[in-house]
């Protein structure tokens, strides 16, 4: 693997001569439902990237907010400072003078509104911000007092317009509310970061690193090497690839040409986790290898076409480093070794302020047995299906907009019978946080009643099966083998093992005090019924104050 990362540098030192670059965007679920929310409004796709494959660059987003700004008319005053908080965070590929800040400490320092520090000539480009997530909760009928202290420094640029980077360092301590403090100890990785350190008796300690460096092969081929996430897909979940697991170091190829977009993504994850006493502790962990390819395809002007494919594999194998091969061809070859999922997403925006999507994953596939020809609920019928629907501007409401969104996965999804194959990474799902089993639905909606204010209500209903012991496999947990289950062949259905239905809503106020730096006050109801009883019911209150972070999603 790492003659591979090489080979894409050395490339890259002799074919990036002439072309600008600009580093990505880092994933932040707020800041890029905004983005998709002015291209759904706008009705037709934008020209410069496309949203089913996540993160974008600066240099993009900025062209596309500026044809925005230009097109779509006379704007409400929220959409008007949206559009203008968004530019202002990548003022330096923006083609207007973009206002200076009225805060400003000497020649550098604050003289942006989104940058702490920020240099710029044609040679360097230098952004430097403080990162801080001060979070403090109560939860009813718990001893406990949830806190979140995150401090770090982000950084991003380029070299000579032709290299961009970024990166983030970050130490965090924190207490979880109770329901994601049990995802934690079952899965004995924290969601989004992986390895942690005992912090107390009950809390949490970690080191997160993130970065990247991108530069262009050509005017149509990208490439970006790194140690991040990624996220495909257009909805609240991903069945293709989320960014809920730990970051994964990766080289990424995307080739855009008119209206087609194929992206390459070649990745080493963690196998497994080497733990005593339930910690994580040191040794050196068994690592996986992921292939992937997606082509998306805008058919028009308001639809969109994704096909992909992904290979999961113990071990590199050169086969699969080749950009254009079909994998599942490769992997007969080889003898069926490899773990293999293809599937397809889409989206189609309806006139302007409606967008349908979805997404369609196989993880196996016998034709008399999906179609049920022979008998039903064969366990290698597996396959996870997505359907969801935005409205922008609700009835006519400015800046009103909601979503909802159903998701479910057949039992023995993304599981393997091969050791360090399932679909996962650092021991979470690759995909959705429920991992197989599952039927949910979401619905979100999204008010900003003022330029600065944004109130958000989440719902979230989930019917899973659970393994009764640890030694059973109902098809829940991918991480367990899918030909050591405790079903047969056939019968199997969503839901079966120890039934499970949890329902989860949560009101979310945000308001920015001032560029990047958010105050977030929330009230989270959570009730869980195992097997006609319930088995949890809580309340979660929490007020957080975050600088240049996203916020952390619990919705789960």
């Amino acid at each position: 693997m790492k003659y591979f990362f090489l080979f894409f540098m050395f490339t890259g030192s002799f074919v990036s001569d002439v072309l600008s670059q600009s580093p990505y965007l880092p994933f932040n679920r707020d800041y890029y439902s905004l983005l998709e929310r002015y291209e759904i409004k706008n009705g037709a796709f934008n020209e410069f990237f496309h949203t089913g494959s996540k993160p974008y660059r600066r240099d993009e987003v900025v062209q596309f907010l500026e044809k925005y700004k230009q097109t779509a008319g006379p704007l409400s005053s929220k959409d008007e400072f949206n559009l203008n908080y968004l530019l202002q965070d990548n003022w330096e590929y923006a083609s207007d003078t973009m206002a200076l800040s009225k805060l400003s400490l000497g020649k550098h320092i604050y003289n942006r509104p989104s940058d702490f520090y920020g240099y710029k000539n044609k040679d360097f480009d230098v952004h430097l911000n403080p990162v801080l997530y001060l979070q403090g909760g109560a939860e009813i009928d718990s001893d406990q007092m949830p806190f979140r202290n995150t401090r770090g420094l982000a950084i991003h640029g380029s070299i000579d317009n032709k290299i961009g980077f970024y990166t983030m360092l970050a130490t965090t301590d924190l207490l979880f509310p109770s329901w994601v403090n049990d995802y934690v100890g079952s899965h004995g990785a924290i969601p989004g970061q992986g390895f942690w350190k005992r912090y107390g008796d009950r809390g949490y300690s970690f080191f997160s690193a993130r970065g990247h460096i991108t530069f262009s092969a050509t005017r149509h081929v990208n490439i970006q090497m790194g140690h991040d996430s990624h996220f495909i897909g257009e909805g609240l979940r991903s069945f293709i690839l989320s960014d809920f697991s730990n970051p994964f170091v990766f080289v990424k190829v995307n080739t855009k040409i008119g209206k087609v977009n194929f992206t390459n993504l070649w990745g080493q994850m963690t196998a497994d986790i080497i733990t005593s006493r339930g910690v994580p502790t040191d040794g050196r962990y068994p690592q996986k290898w992921f292939s992937f390819h997606r082509l998306g395809v805008n058919l028009g002007k308001r639809f969109n076409l994704g096909v992909f494919e992904s290979v999961m594999a113990d071990k590199a194998n050169w086969n699969y480093f080749n950009p254009l091969i079909f994998y599942r061809w490769v992997e007969h070859q080889l003898g069926t070794p490899d773990k293999v999922m293809l599937g397809t997403d889409m989206k189609w925006n309806v006139g302007s302020g409606m967008q349908f999507y979805g997404q369609f994953v196989l993880d196996e596939f016998v034709f008399d047995e999906f179609f049920h020809i022979t008998e039903s609920g064969s366990s290698r019928n597996k396959h996870g299906v997505q359907l969801g629907y935005k409205y922008i501007d609700v009835a006519g409401i400015d800046n009103l907009d909601f979503q909802l969104e159903y998701n479910q996965a057949r039992p023995f999804t993304f599981q393997e019978k091969f050791d360090y194959q399932s679909y996962t990474n650092y021991s979470i799902p690759l995909t959705h946080p429920r991992g197989a089993n599952f039927r949910e639905l979401l619905a979100v909606m999204t008010y900003q009643p003022l330029p600065k204010l944004t109130l958000r209500g989440t719902m979230m209903y989930q019917m899973y099966g659970a393994d009764p012991t640890k030694e059973d496999n109902y098809g829940g947990d991918i991480l367990k083998n899918r030909t050591q289950n405790s079903t047969g062949l056939y019968g199997n259905y969503i839901g079966q093992g120890q039934k499970n239905k949890v329902g989860m809503a949560t009101l979310h106020l945000q308001y920015l005090l001032r560029h990047n730096l958010f105050i977030d006050l929330s009230q989270t109801m959570r009730q869980v019924n195992a097997d006609g009883e319930i088995s949890s019911k809580t309340s979660y209150g929490q007020l957080a104050l975050r600088l240049n972070i996203s916020r952390f999603d619990q919705q789960f």
